[in-house]
């Protein structure tokens, strides 16, 4: 894991709402698949190296999102960016990149306090070392999310080496939990038509996000605390990170936005598993 890698990729990869919604919808008219060739499959194995790109999309932050479950099964092509039929004034938060031994205890410790259930996109490489941890998530009643096993640009990549990342990750997740996860997030945002279907080949739905707190940028705790009271809203699904690099200012965030939103009548709940 290459913490100052992925903070590059990402602060290189901030674009426009326009650009960042023809990249997304390529893959729908039958542009090329990406063809970069993927990692190796041994655990040790070097995450590729990637230039900046312009694929982190904005729009989930810009615009109120369209209803994007009336998309049929079994393959999406759009992922969820808001959950409304959680019920009103009901709020989702979801955290990214993890589980880290420095910032994840922090974080399941703050939503126990407040008896609040979130949603966990993991990375494969990282559950290696912290299975304790996930079963920690599982036991506290969160959802755990397929979030790829080495956090690449999988648009960038053959379909074989997605496949790997994805299937890598919910394997992990299973030896661990004896489950499989029934939800997935594409690092960076960055979907195409490949992610979509080995997806569903999974049997997890794509979840994206409705706002986005950036707090890899480390903007300072009172900036995130900021950014989530200005965009909370029935349905909105909320981006933090758990791991990836500092995320001090993630963790005394969360402890700041939760009562608040709990205090001004939010339920933050997580979708119900699929039987």
């Amino acid at each position: 894991m290459l913490p100052g890698r992925r903070t590059l990729l990402r602060l290189g990869a901030c674009l426009g709402a326009a650009a960042a919604l023809r990249m997304l919808t390529a893959e729908d008219t039958g542009a090329p698949e990406g063809g970069a060739a993927g990692p190796a499959a041994g655990p040790q194995a070097a995450a590729p190296r990637l230039k900046s790109s312009a694929y982190r999309l904005e729009p989930m932050t810009a615009e109120a999102p369209p209803q994007y479950r009336t998309a049929l099964p079994p393959v999406r092509r759009r992922p969820f960016l808001s959950m409304p039929e959680l019920g009103p004034q009901t709020m989702v938060l979801t955290f990214d990149d993890g589980p880290d031994p420095r910032y994840t205890p922090q974080i399941l410790g703050t939503l126990r306090e407040y008896d609040v259930r979130a949603m966990f996109f993991v990375c494969g490489e990282m559950v290696t070392d912290n299975r304790d941890l996930l079963r920690e998530m599982r036991d506290d009643g969160h959802v755990i999310g397929n979030h790829s096993w080495t956090h690449p640009l999988l648009i960038k990549m053959s379909r074989e080496a997605v496949r790997d990342e994805m299937t890598r990750t919910s394997e992990v997740v299973e030896e661990v939990l004896g489950e499989r996860p029934q939800w997935f997030r594409a690092p960076y945002g960055a979907w195409n038509r490949n992610s979509f279907e080995i997806g569903a080949e999974l049997g997890m739905e794509p979840m994206g996000w409705t706002l986005d707190t950036l707090d890899w940028t480390t903007p300072g705790t009172e900036t995130i605390v900021r950014r989530v009271r200005d965009g909370a809203a029935p349905g909105v699904v909320v981006l933090s990170h758990d791991a990836g690099g500092d995320r001090s200012q993630s963790v005394a965030a969360l402890r700041t936005y939760l009562p608040r939103l709990l205090t001004s009548g939010y339920h933050l709940r997580v979708p119900p598993k699929r039987r």
